[in-house]
């Protein structure tokens, strides 16, 4: 192997340890997350409650929007599915992450194409402004999740 050839096989070998390294903390640098849930599958919805209340145990921001099916979950009477091993629901993980200062809110649409209004949801949970929505989801400090 000549010098040359060294030269780039330490590169590389140096690089895959550095680039890795520097993903990691760039991801760590986020300051939260932006959840959003559509699905009505109460697994999926449960699990999008879980990984945010964890995010927010960790000293992370969150905020949530609920589109389409998903915006059920923030109308006051809505079922309520049990699910295991917490024997809780999407919404009562929701409302604990409302009591923790979460913002949480409905796509705008939800509301007109339920012929429903804003009165029908729970405490905590306001009607989304897109231009703000949008706004958010560009923050280099935000990851997006959606569910």
């Amino acid at each position: 192997m000549n010098f040359v050839q060294r030269i780039v096989a330490l590169a590389l070998i140096v690089g895959a340890f550095v680039m890795p390294q520097k993903h990691a903390v760039a991801s760590e640098g986020a300051d939260g997350l932006y959840v959003v849930v559509t699905t009505d599958d109460a697994q999926t919805q449960m699990m999008a409650m879980v990984l945010s209340t964890q995010t927010v145990k960790q000293g992370k921001s969150v905020r949530m929007l609920l589109c389409g099916p998903a915006g059920e979950l923030a109308v006051k009477g809505s079922a309520q599915t049990m699910l295991k091993p917490l024997d809780k629901s999407p919404q009562m993980l929701l409302a604990g992450l409302i009591k923790s200062g979460v913002p949480v809110e409905v796509c705008p649409l939800f509301l007109p194409n339920k012929g429903a209004a804003p009165e029908v949801l729970i405490d905590g949970v306001t009607v989304a402004k897109p231009p703000v929505v949008a706004e958010r989801l560009r923050a280099d400090d935000i990851k997006l999740f959606t569910f």
